[in-house]
């Protein structure tokens, strides 16, 4: 039997694709943007950072036109296939996941609300005689891609259950997020624009239930859902999970039928008289074909939608967001410009209050008995990982773009996010790493 032999494209880029799909690859990619937005808007080409977000994009329907600076297509645009990504990760996880029961979901959903609501009550407790408060939600989002990236790269020898237990909290903690993107810090509403999104989105579940699989339906009125949403005022990335849960998550095929007939179309190929070309039979390549459509009919929407975007989410969308939007200028009072409520607040929050809401509130769940520590682990895992949870980078952005009209507000949350970020991340990695391979369990 002949090996399959790389050709000099694929020799190329193998190392490309190994790169890739290295757990903590999306993490690195994610603080090169903000590393190069950085230097960018610090640098003496820092007016033309500044000038490129702001050029404005149109696009045409009939008489409609949709008119935006480029930062808004990025925040409003792709980060609603961003949102898009999460809401098949969320349907996916309460289906079959980390989620998927009472007993599974309840440790970590509790120590994300405790992630959550400390944050935010510090945050606000700190800002209540100030002009900021609306930015209370800053602080509560933990950025998953940071965060199992540091968690990857702090060593073999944390138990995998913790890797698992970090994801289904962030899981968690986006859900939370999105609630309250949808109720707190959405514009004035255009009900007859949310109205004509709400029937795009009855005919995606519509389609769900009459059994349509295609991607393109998916595709297609889920854009028509989320032009709806934008022109409603409803913020548009919300779009992106509703029609997440309109995807099907089902097979049309049972796993013991895809396995005995890919062993019966396995054995005809094998059977057929090979005619010693680089071709197939005609026999052979109607096989071939069968077993693509078999592979097809077992293979869920859900699953291949989210694998195929997985990538251009974690490559493209994330970065170019962290592109646009950490461009902070960083001057010689860089110390003096944090000091203000919502920078303090913003930083306390995320490094102090998840820290504290997330081991407090799993410490509440293990002594009640409604919840038990990740298998292999101890109370010296759970503390790093309510470190790592105070890296709060992607979500927290987003929401300071919703939290504040007032551009030095903005940047003062901007200030606080970075800061927050560094030191909960630094201290969480080098916490973890230098855990003794040996740490006892309950410890």
């Amino acid at each position: 039997m002949k090996e399959k032999i790389q050709t000099p494209i694929e020799k190329i880029i193998a190392p490309v694709n190994r790169f890739i799909h290295l757990e903590y690859t999306s993490g690195i990619v994610l603080l090169l943007g903000v590393v190069i937005a950085i230097i960018w808007a610090n640098s003496s080409f820092g007016e033309s950072y500044h000038h490129l977000w702001e050029k404005h994009l149109s696009i045409a329907f009939d008489t409609h036109t949709l008119n935006k600076p480029l930062h808004i297509w990025i925040n409003d645009g792709l980060m609603a296939l961003f949102f898009f990504v999460i809401g098949l990760e969320l349907k996916r996880e309460f289906m079959n996941g980390e989620l998927s029961t009472v007993k599974k979901a309840a440790m970590p959903m509790a120590a994300a609300l405790g992630g959550m609501l400390i944050p935010a009550g510090l945050y606000y407790l700190i800002n209540i005689n100030s002009g900021g408060t609306h930015g209370w939600g800053i602080p509560m989002a933990t950025d998953i891609a940071f965060a199992l990236a540091l968690l990857s790269m702090a060593g073999k020898h944390i138990p995998p259950a913790v890797k698992v237990f970090l994801s289904a909290l962030a899981v968690a903690d986006d859900l939370g997020a999105v609630l309250v993107i949808a109720f707190f810090y959405t514009a004035q509403v255009n009900f007859m624009a949310l109205g004509i999104a709400g029937l795009f989105l009855l005919v995606l579940l519509i389609g769900n239930r009459l059994g349509v699989r295609s991607s393109a339906f998916y595709l297609i009125f889920g854009i028509c859902v989320w032009i709806g949403f934008l022109l409603s005022g409803v913020h548009a990335t919300i779009a992106g999970v509703l029609v997440a849960i309109t995807i099907p998550a089902v097979t049309r095929v049972e796993e013991k039928v895809y396995a005995e007939k890919l062993r019966k179309l396995s054995f005809d190929f094998e059977e057929e008289i090979p005619n010693n070309s680089t071709l197939t039979t005609p026999a052979q390549h109607h096989t071939i074909q069968k077993v693509k459509k078999l592979s097809l009919a077992a293979e869920t929407p859900l699953q291949k939608i989210e694998h195929s975007l997985h990538p251009y989410v974690a490559f493209l969308i994330m970065p170019l967001f962290a592109l646009a939007n950490s461009g902070i200028v960083i001057g010689a009072d860089i110390f003096t410009a944090i000091l203000n409520p919502v920078s303090i607040g913003v930083t306390l929050g995320l490094v102090v209050g998840k820290f504290t809401g997330v081991l407090l509130f799993s410490f509440l769940m293990v002594k009640t008995g409604l919840g038990a520590l990740p298998q292999g682990a101890g109370w010296k895992h759970m503390a790093g990982i309510s470190l790592l949870a105070g890296v709060g980078f992607t979500m927290s952005l987003f929401i300071s773009g919703l939290a504040f009209e007032d551009p030095l507000l903005v940047t003062q949350a901007k200030y606080g996010i970075l800061l927050a970020s560094l030191v909960s991340g630094v201290l969480g990695f080098l916490y973890l790493r230098l855990l003794k391979k040996d740490v006892p369990v309950g410890e």
